[in-house]
């Protein structure tokens, strides 16, 4: 393995058979006082116009408070953050937005509605739309004049997106679209005046096979909807099923080109997992401000809370987590961004460029879905135990927490699909030569049957012990990713555990090089003393991950391997998940102390 030479050439999916030198990642404590300013705006925000509000808004039997929310938001943009400033946004860099995207993350059923706008309801028309259609939707859009919504789901219709039954017929003058449908779980679909569409046109009795895409106004005749679903969480964000009948669009309103619709949602997705990975760091962050201030002030055999080792675990782990899953996003997200400029900088156009970035980094965008709404309900479920009793009340502000989190493994694809791409994308890149999965592969199967290598390590400087353990951990992977494909060959996608048990070693890999990476980082910038809890907190997820790593890949492997095939790859297993213990418990109650102390997340 090798490290990359430049930040430009780092390619989706490469970490597994790369290091990375710290110097290349982007870590949160490198943003800009401007950034950090637009980041201040956004919790300001939340803290004067949608906490207080936070019972009205779950209660609300109309869309209009959302609505009049949102328009607030577009007063001090934050509706515009990824839309070019030709149309009226601020064009932001991708982290940048990313950020917003976190700290907005903590806004409950708004931060839906939010989301839902500036991303999968905007974008579309950003990355796809006609300059036509960019001068005419995208200004409107961005001060919140208008509202956007994201119409691709049908009743049968889920994870199978392409399936959709939703037709369009070019009209016999060619000058509309006739749509006939059903659409449903569209998020801000009451007060929207702007729907992105997705149908399959119809011509001549036959139908495409791809969808196409269409934008559609609240004012074009033939659109009428139910009631808002009741769910079980996000009872704030405005959720309806749409029909269109016989609803008559603009042939101009025909987005990008025919057929290309399928490749639209995908390329709009991967923005809408890495975003909500990042969003649900930022509900983790206020998760645990609220579990420590509780723990602080909540009283038993007349002693804080938080001053018992059971508790500050629990606020030690959920922490360790969000460091994780946040080093991880921004490390993503700055791949996407030095992408995107050096693709410009060879002349390719900014819209382009920033789907080829999108698209490079979709396994990285799919990885940090799973893994930030993985931590987030951890966050949330411990939050509830802190609370104890009062967790469980809807007077506490976990009753809402809980519940809203949940959404978020099924959103923007389930946790299930998105990892089984991750493991897809990455053999489809293999097989296209685009990603040498085979190399390392080949190497690592010789090595399990040569002798270990018991020699002392001559390298010299910052987790030199921790690098090896996390080249052992990519070795396992690549070892049991392996030995699937020589097992199934075409075969494989039909076995769905095994591809979850790769991804979720893939996964773990990712955040805890992307958070040790981090701390190397900012040492090398502030020095290690300064960082002591920092190093706790990446240590700690490494010696996690090393456990699941194995546990994943003993899981796969003893479902498809036998006999001798199975007793040395369980040995390989064994050399690779290996580490050198420490003392996990001291760790957790560092990090616990430093937060109930300042009574807050403070990493």
């Amino acid at each position: 393995m090798i490290a990359t030479d430049n930040k430009a050439s780092i390619k989706g999916g490469e970490f597994l058979i790369k290091e990375t030198d710290a110097a290349q990642v982007f870590i949160p404590e490198e943003f800009t006082e401007e950034q950090q300013m637009i980041a201040a705006t956004c919790r300001e925000f939340l803290e004067r116009e949608i906490w207080p509000r936070l019972e009205d808004i779950d209660k609300a039997k109309s869309p209009e408070l959302i609505s009049s929310l949102m328009d607030k938001a577009g007063e001090l943009g934050l509706l515009g953050t990824s839309v070019p400033e030709e149309y009226g946004g601020f064009g932001m860099s991708f982290n940048t937005s990313m950020l917003v995207a976190e700290v907005t993350g903590a806004g409950h059923s708004f931060s839906v509605a939010l989301s839902a706008h500036t991303g999968i309801g905007t974008l579309p028309i950003v990355y796809y739309g006609s300059e036509e259609q960019k001068a005419k939707y995208l200004p409107k859009l961005a001060s919140g004049e208008w509202k956007a919504a994201y119409c691709l789901t049908e009743p049968d219709s889920g994870s199978d997106a392409n399936s959709g039954k939703t037709k369009a017929v070019l009209s016999a003058d060619g000058q509309h679209y006739i749509i006939n449908g059903q659409k449903m779980w569209i998020t801000n679909g009451g007060f929207a005046d702007v729907y992105i569409v997705f149908a399959k046109i119809e011509e001549n009795g036959q139908t495409d096979k791809n969808l196409s895409a269409f934008i559609v106004e609240r004012s074009f005749e033939g659109i009428t909807m139910n009631e808002p679903e009741h769910k079980m969480g996000i009872k704030g964000s405005d959720t309806r099923q749409i029909f269109f009948n016989d609803l008559k669009v603009p042939a101009e309103n025909l987005l990008s080109d025919r057929g290309n619709g399928f490749k639209i949602a995908v390329n709009i997705l991967n923005i809408g997992r890495i975003k909500l990975g990042i969003a649900a760091v930022g509900g983790s962050k206020e998760v645990i401000n609220n579990a420590i201030r509780y723990a602080n002030e909540r009283k038993q055999f007349k002693t804080p809370i938080s001053q018992f080792g059971a508790i500050k675990h629990k606020l030690a782990e959920m922490a360790v987590k969000v460091y994780a899953s946040e080093s991880a996003s921004y490390r993503a997200g700055q791949n996407i961004d030095d992408l995107i400029e050096a693709l410009k900088e060879q002349g390719m156009a900014d819209g382009p460029a920033k789907l080829k970035a999108l698209e490079q980094f979709a396994i990285e965008c799919a990885i940090m879905k799973v893994h930030g709404s993985e931590a987030l309900d951890y966050v949330v479920d411990e939050g509830v135990q802190v609370y104890g009793g009062m967790g469980y009340s809807a007077d506490a502000p976990m009753d809402r927490a809980y519940r809203d989190a949940r959404i978020n493994r099924i959103f923007e694809g389930t946790n299930e699909i998105n990892r089984m791409l991750v493991v897809d994308m990455m053999l489809k890149r293999a097989m296209k030569g685009e990603l040498d999965l085979m190399t390392p592969a080949m190497a690592v199967s010789k090595e399990i049957m040569s002798i270990p290598d018991f020699g002392a390590d001559e390298e010299e400087g910052l987790f030199i012990a921790e690098k090896k353990v996390l080249r052992n951990l990519k070795k396992a992977a690549l070892m049991v990713s392996g030995a699937a494909v020589q097992k199934f060959m075409m075969t494989l996608s039909d076995e769905q555990e095994i591809l979850m048990n790769v991804a979720d070693m893939a996964i773990e890999i990712y955040a805890a090089e992307s958070a040790l990476l981090r701390v190397e980082k900012t040492i090398a910038l502030k020095g290690e003393e300064a960082l002591s809890l920092q190093k706790d907190l990446a240590l700690i997820y490494l010696h996690e991950a090393v456990e699941k790593v194995n546990n994943a890949g003993r899981a796969a492997i003893t479902s498809f391997a036998e006999g001798d095939e199975l007793r040395v790859m369980l040995m390989g297993l064994k050399r690779f998940t290996k580490i050198e213990p420490m003392n996990l418990k001291e760790a957790r109650r560092r990090i616990a102390d430093a937060m109930i102390a300042e009574n807050k997340y403070i990493f």
